[in-house]
């Protein structure tokens, strides 16, 4: 089955757990000055974390036969940044290559995603491209994450409008399907005031191949519930267009988070309990975590969406 397939006709996918902060703060591991996360697969022992990061993730699926979705740690990892961490394009190719192998060995319905991001400063919304010029600057990762054969592409924390609009047209020439995904504030709009309603009316009227969905991630639920209870953002358009989440632990907005000197964490079960309450507002298919989630995050997650009896915050399967 195909990733495009799967979204269509299974309720809820479940997505990964934060994988920086994890492997900073557990692994002790750095990520790269520039080509950040990407870099760990070389480092010692960052392929073992990586494994049994994933694994953790995995068996939360497999816990409750949910279909999983991972993308490979490469947001940072552009052409520019690359080169200048001395890297080349294998660095792409081997961090889709690791996650695919880690996908055919789940033994789950597993999909593995091609990680982009902004060229500047997502939280800030800082060096922000225009459209065309987003195009050619974001395109050679696309065009990567095909060659390595990704089943689908994931634009992370977009936070300014027409770089998010070249960001598509240069994953729509792929053909993949693609996952456009916000930094949002409480106040409804992306960082740099766009509304959610706007910009998901913006980028579908530029490209011939629509995102799958729009989503949010590295932002609490409670403030991606606020964002979508403006009356500007409760149309139509983003019932029909908004369906995921992956939710940080921390209901802080973007400048406490980029300067929290410690990691926020929350209860999973409240964290779960409030994922479940954007069910009010859009219909959730998409479900997963960020910054300050583990393994009992995620299984708390995707047991509250999978069945309805309440479980023990544990990180026993």
């Amino acid at each position: 089955m195909s990733f495009l397939t799967c979204y269509e006709q299974r309720p809820t996918l479940l997505m990964e757990g934060a994988l920086g902060e994890r492997l900073k703060r557990e692994y002790h591991l750095k990520p790269d000055e520039n080509a950040a996360l990407a870099g760990i697969l070389y480092q010692q022992g960052g392929r073992q974390a990586l494994l049994e990061l994933w694994s953790q993730y995995i068996a939360c699926a497999r816990q409750y036969n949910l279909p999983f979705i991972a993308t490979t740690p490469t947001r940072r990892a552009n052409k520019a940044r690359t080169a200048q961490g001395g890297f080349d394009e294998s660095i792409i190719l081997d961090n889709t290559a690791f996650l695919k192998e880690i996908r055919d060995r789940s033994g789950i319905e597993m999909y593995v995603g091609g990680l982009m991001g902004c060229k500047g400063d997502a939280y800030k919304a800082t060096e922000v491209l225009q459209p065309d010029e987003a195009f050619t600057f974001h395109s050679w990762q696309a065009g990567l994450f095909l060659q390595a054969g990704a089943d689908f592409l994931f634009a992370g924390i977009m936070p300014a409008l027409p770089e998010a609009i070249g960001m598509a047209k240069a994953m729509e020439q792929t053909r993949l399907p693609y996952i456009i995904s916000f930094m949002l504030r409480e106040n409804g709009r992306l960082i740099d005031g766009t509304t959610i309603h706007d910009a998901v009316a913006a980028i579908d009227g530029s490209v011939a191949q629509k995102p799958v969905c729009y989503m949010a991630n590295c932002v609490h639920p409670n403030i991606l519930y606020k964002a979508l209870s403006r009356d500007f953002n409760r149309t139509a358009l983003v019932r029909e267009r908004f369906h995921g989440i992956q939710a940080n632990t921390a209901d802080l907005p973007p400048e406490a988070l980029d300067n929290a000197a410690e990691l926020k964490t929350s209860d999973c079960i409240e964290l779960a309990q409030s994922i479940r309450k954007l069910s009010e507002l859009i219909d959730l298919k998409i479900i997963g975590g960020c910054c300050g989630t583990d393994d009992t995050h995620i299984r708390r997650i995707a047991q509250e969406f999978a069945s309805p009896k309440q479980v023990v915050c544990s990180s026993t399967p």
